[in-house]
């Protein structure tokens, strides 16, 4: 009941005016509104024990007229005034008439958010002239004012008409998601619109959007969207003191390296190369989300030419393509213009621009391929600046940056162009070890990736050093090599048989390479590399033994059919005999076209009847590991190459013989026919050649590393081996192998 004797209700935010009157009557009343309506800290000092009574007195009476639930947030603080409950209280009751008031707002200019959607400019400028402040004023209940609404719906020359009537300084207003303008404008891509905003205030470009610690100046914004062209435009009005790391205001110091990172995540590495050479140390830094640019690069395998994967002709082009790299002329950065479609390198032979010109009408993919070529090229020399910022680093700081990770990381992509700018920048990387021991070419060993192997070939005198370290797990090259591949490196290769093929190949290019002595070591599970092969490539050469018997018995069953075919027909030539001679009647009639139907029926059941043999040769074959690497795949591909052969010879053997019968009387009839005779061997090469041209590649072609390349001089300058700040990890011993040369080999 005592509530009642102070206020006629209880607090509640809608009724708080009135409630604030009268607890202030009260209050006053009582000699207790000092306590809340000043800073009583002074009082309290000089008089303790009275301030303490008072403030006692007006809590309880606040608590009292405000109710047990609003108060009930203060009652875990033993702690709280009468003025710091009054004040807070204050504050709810404000903000209930702040969401009223902007709800009030947001219905008065609904006209104008509604013309602004239905793009009637007409309509936004009578609005607008009957109300001058609503240019900038909030029309939405996000917070949104015209210029936010005009560009969210893509109304451009709208927007474009209201920045010029809006005063220069309301162009930085946000959102209540601190969105400006000019960040949303970042999203559109409209240069024009961006520009007409930073004209008017080039401050725009400094103000971050969003309302965390994490927001972002329009340039970034721009970044993560994707948008280049307002990249390159929004990157040249932004000062570069707000991308620099040595910032001294924390509020931008990681702005440049969220940029960086964000280019290199929407492959424009020709800005990302510029800020790179304005800032280096960007490319050692970590963002707000502990993201390293070296890192965004070891997982972007399709920046890079070894990623790139074209078929053969496109592969041509693609090598044949001339490209200005931003490293070899100075990039135009500071213009907005888009520079995509100057793809033609400046030659100075007239009839060579002639031939691009023509090539590209000719071939359509060719900007294609030339865009590709470039970003690959730009990639390349920005992992290059990079690795040259990070030579000199010492252990602890290439442990920060997780080189390692971002090594194996590479390595499992295949970006080779990673490995060789690391080696040469860096070349003291074939020595480094990672937590599990394991060196660059050791990752490359079990990660199955040839081309970066191949670097491991041409390291001259340094490759039988490294080619005898072991990892953690007493495990050498060679044991690596017995590990079963990573299943997407296995579903490379077509088929169980030749999968288990691929892995023969590359334990016996491993153990071509190392020491004779290494095939009997043994390692930490005491295995040795030919045992741990067979036990992790069990259920392979199982799989391997089915896929090869499947195969040969359906195509023995086509080549038995074919076979059968053609026997017969040998006996039973269209026309018949001639009673007399017992001479086929067409020889006398068409004695040429006969001949080639003698000669390819001939031919189609020889050829048969040698597919039967190889596919029989491969149903009762043992299916020793070793059978996997030649003997199996060259029974197969003679099965399949006769079995090819035998179908074309059959074909033609049909169609001449429907020429002999129909040719004179319905050679309407024949020749039709015989062009569709020509569809099975069409959709036979379709289905079975590239299996065929693939087997015979991996089984009698060059080595699967590359040991010949233009990069064999990767290293450039002599190195210790290994460095002398790393002899604590290694223990070096020369010793007697039995010739006249002496072996040095390193044990970790």
């Amino acid at each position: 009941m005592a509530m009642i004797g102070i206020v006629p209700e209880v607090f509640k935010e809608e009724n708080y005016e009135f409630w604030k009157i009268c607890l202030k009557s009260y209050l006053v009343g009582q000699g207790l509104w000092d306590v809340v309506s000043r800073d009583a800290k002074s009082e309290e000092e000089d008089e303790p024990q009275e301030w303490q009574r008072k403030n006692a007195q007006a809590l309880h009476a606040i608590q009292l007229a405000c109710g047990s639930q609003a108060y009930s947030k203060y009652k875990k603080n033993t702690h709280v005034s009468a003025k710091f409950a009054w004040d807070h209280l204050a504050e709810l009751g404000h903000k209930k008439d702040q969401d009223v008031s902007g709800v009030e707002k947001h219905h008065l200019y609904e006209d104008l958010y509604n013309a602004i959607e239905d793009d009637d400019m007409e309509r936004v400028n009578v609005i607008l002239k009957k109300e001058p402040n609503a240019t900038t004023s909030i029309v939405s209940s996000h917070g949104d004012t015209a210029l936010h609404i005009a560009i969210l719906s893509g109304k451009i020359e709208i927007a474009l008409d209201l920045v010029k009537k809006i005063p220069p300084e309301e162009l930085e207003i946000s959102n209540e998601f601190g969105a400006t303008p000019l960040s949303l404008a970042a999203i559109t891509e409209n240069i024009t619109l961006a520009k007409a905003m930073v004209e008017k205030n080039n401050n725009l470009v400094t103000l971050k959007s969003g309302n965390t610690d994490q927001s972002s100046l329009p340039v970034i914004v721009a970044s993560m969207y994707g948008r280049k062209r307002m990249v390159h435009y929004l990157y040249s009005k932004t000062p570069k003191h707000l991308l620099d790391p040595n910032n001294p205001d924390p509020k931008y110091k990681l702005d440049g390296v969220l940029l960086l990172n964000n280019l290199i995540t929407a492959d424009f590495y020709d800005i990302a190369s510029e800020l790179l050479k304005l800032f280096p140390k960007l490319g050692i830094m970590a963002d707000h989300h502990d993201d390293y640019a070296l890192h965004k690069l070891a997982h972007k395998p399709s920046a890079f030419a070894s990623g790139s994967k074209f078929p053969y002709w496109k592969q041509w082009i693609y090598n044949c393509v001339r490209i200005h790299s931003p490293w070899e002329v100075d990039t135009k950065i500071n213009t907005p213009g888009d520079h995509q479609d100057e793809f033609i390198s400046h030659h100075p032979g007239f009839l060579h621009q002639l031939g691009w010109i023509l090539l590209r009408l000719i071939v359509p993919d060719i900007k294609y391929l030339h865009d590709r070529k470039l970003v690959n090229d730009e990639a390349s020399n920005l992992l290059g600046c990079i690795f040259k910022g990070i030579k000199g680093m010492n252990h602890l700081e290439l442990e920060r940056l997780e080189i390692d990770k971002a090594v194996h990381n590479a390595i499992k992509h295949g970006i080779v162009e990673f490995v060789e700018e690391l080696l040469t920048y860096n070349p003291d990387f074939i020595w480094r070890k990672d937590k599990r021991g394991r060196s660059i070419f050791s990752h490359a060993i079990v990660l199955r990736q040839e081309k970066i192997f191949s670097l491991f070939c041409r390291l001259g005198t340094k490759k039988s050093i490294v080619a005898s370290r072991h990892d953690i797990f007493q495990n050498n090259f060679l044991h690596l090599a017995a590990k079963l591949s990573p299943p997407a490196q296995l579903e490379r290769v077509s088929g169980a048989a030749l999968q288990m093929q691929r892995e023969l190949q590359w334990y016996k290019e491993v153990e071509s390479l190392v020491q004779p002595k290494y095939k009997d070591q043994v390692n930490e599970s005491h295995r040795k590399p030919a045992t741990l092969f067979t036990q992790e490539h069990k259920d392979l050469a199982k799989e391997g033994e089915k896929w090869m018997k499947n195969t040969a018995g359906s195509s023995m069953i086509v080549g038995t059919l074919i076979a059968a075919v053609m026997f017969t027909t040998a006996f039973t030539v269209p026309g018949g005999n001639d009673e007399k001679s017992g001479l086929p009647i067409m020889l006398y009639m068409d004695s040429n076209v006969f001949m080639i139907f003698m000669i390819s029926n001939g031919l189609s059941l020889f050829a048969s009847t040698t597919s039967v043999l190889m596919f029989l040769g491969i149903l009762t074959a043992r299916y020793a590991e070793d059978d996997f690497l030649v003997s199996l795949p060259t029974k197969l591909i003679l099965g399949i190459a006769c079995l090819f052969f035998s179908i074309v010879t059959m074909m033609i053997s049909f169609a001449t013989a429907l020429y002999l019968e129909l040719h004179k009387t319905l050679s309407w009839v024949s020749i039709p026919l015989i062009l569709l005779s020509t569809f099975p061997v069409v959709l036979f090469s379709a289905l079975q050649f590239p299996l065929l041209i693939e087997m015979v590649i991996r089984t009698y072609g060059s080595s699967i590393f590359d040991k010949h390349s233009k990069h064999a001089s990767m290293i450039k300058k002599p190195q210790q081996y290994p460095p002398q700040q790393n002899n604590d990890d290694y223990s070096m011993k020369v010793e007697d192998t039995g010739d006249s040369s002496m072996n040095v080999c390193l044990d970790a």
